[in-house]
């Protein structure tokens, strides 16, 4: 770790003031944001950054996105939120936009990634018991070990991460985790009386982004089918273009147009998790869409959110989907993304501090040649942050490239610069 004797008084002021009165859940790199535009963030001494996180992918659209922006400062000045006791004039318009853009029957709006696979989980559940006829409280829902699905309670207790579960519990029973990538563990699984559901990741972000075989997601949307257990996709950093797909399990119609991907590729989902990049992170939002058969399981009462599908939130969301279009930003994802790898390999090729790389798109991991117990990728990270390039590891030897999907390729090939520099001076 950087001693924070190499830090501005400005940088470690703010680090203080938030050590003091936060609480220690985070730990984040030792800098200080306190400006974005684009692919570019600024700290609180002015430095320039390339933004290599992307806010954990919510940032698709780039920092300040002008269209976005304006759109929630415009909403804000008119009505904020109504809670859902009363109707608003956004929210239908945004309901049947999402709908028709993603393909789905309906949306139940949410805030965040965690709320929106909380809220996957009672909608499977409740469907299993009222269409599948399972007894209640007996269904089970098959989920991968090396999960990320959030925080709550109910979520961190199928995690197999010690530092999400231990000392939370007691945990609320009804998951089944087998290994990911394993059809045959999958397979096995559902042969198990009361499953109701899959809940999988397309890609393992939080893991250290594991891409599962090329025909997995196909094979599991199959054997779901089967089944007659409910398919459950959590996209909410994968989704809206990071991968090089709107979605990273493929296309329907809507996407294999916005895509070019072959119905082949497609898994598609029976629920679909939404967050992150549906808003552009300038505001809270996530979204669980389903076909009627499901959705509509849920009756007045038996599920809600006080700022779930609020004006501003409804407004936003339109203007960070039509953006991914008019700029492009699936085919700009993964032809980057596709640079970007080759570029690392090479970089891999010349020195041992990186054994490989791994990804999808701009959504991209390479793991450095250490021990998961070792500091080496977070001084790596803190080397790059000098070099004016920001990323953060995950496990330990993993480090995740996800920039802003607007970066150029001139702009990506100035990271890759920084990058092999940083890698050519530092030492273990």
């Amino acid at each position: 770790m950087q001693s924070t004797n190499l830090l501005s008084t400005n940088t470690q002021a703010y680090i203080e003031l938030e050590d003091r009165y936060g609480a220690h859940n985070y730990h984040p790199l030792p800098v200080v944001l306190e400006k974005g535009e684009g692919v570019y963030v600024w700290d609180v001494d002015g430095k320039k950054y390339f933004d290599f996180l992307s806010a954990y992918s919510a940032v698709n659209q780039g920092h300040a996105h002008p269209k976005i922006t304006q759109a929630l400062i415009e909403q804000a000045q008119t009505l904020a939120l109504t809670s859902r006791a009363f109707y608003n004039n956004c929210l239908g318009d945004y309901e049947k936009f999402v709908t028709q853009y993603f393909g789905f029957d309906k949306v139940l709006p949410t805030n965040t990634g965690a709320e929106a696979v909380e809220t996957a989980i009672k909608l499977c559940r409740k469907w299993a018991y009222e269409k599948k006829g399972i007894a209640e409280n007996q269904a089970l829902i098959v989920v991968c070990e090396g999960n990320f699905h959030g925080r709550t309670t109910t979520i961190v207790s199928f995690s197999s991460d010690p530092d999400s579960n231990k000392n939370f519990g007691p945990y609320p029973a009804g998951f089944i985790s087998i290994p990911y990538d394993d059809i045959d563990a999958l397979k096995e699984a559902m042969s198990q009386p009361n499953v109701a559901g899959f809940l999988v990741e397309p890609i393992q972000g939080e893991a250290g982004v594991y891409t599962p075989s090329e025909d997995f997601m196909r094979q599991a949307r199959a054997l779901c089918t089967q089944n007659n257990a409910l398919f459950i996709a959590d996209e909410v950093q994968t989704g809206i273009a990071r991968t090089g797909s709107l979605l990273a399990v493929c296309g329907n119609c809507t996407c294999q147009t916005k895509c070019e991907r072959q119905p082949a590729t497609y898994a598609r989902p029976d629920i679909l998790i939404l967050g992150k990049a549906l808003s552009g992170g300038v505001y809270p939002v996530s979204a669980v869409l389903a076909d009627d058969a499901i959705m509509m399981v849920i009756k007045p009462g038996q599920h809600g959110s006080t700022f779930g599908g609020n004006p501003i939130a409804a407004k936003v969301a339109i203007a960070a989907l039509t953006a991914i279009d008019d700029e492009k930003l699936i085919q700009n994802a993964r032809k980057l993304g596709e640079i970007f790898r080759k570029e690392m390999q090479r970089i891999i090729a010349q020195h041992d501090l990186l054994i490989k790389v791994r990804g999808k798109g701009l959504l991209n991991a390479v793991v450095v040649n250490d021990s998961p117990d070792s500091d080496t990728a977070w001084r790596l990270c803190v080397a790059l942050k000098e070099n004016g390039l920001l990323a953060k590891p995950t496990h330990g030897n993993i480090i995740r490239f996800a920039p802003p999907l607007i970066i150029t390729e001139k702009q990506l090939l100035e990271c890759v610069q920084i990058i092999e520099t940083t890698v050519q001076q530092f030492t273990k």
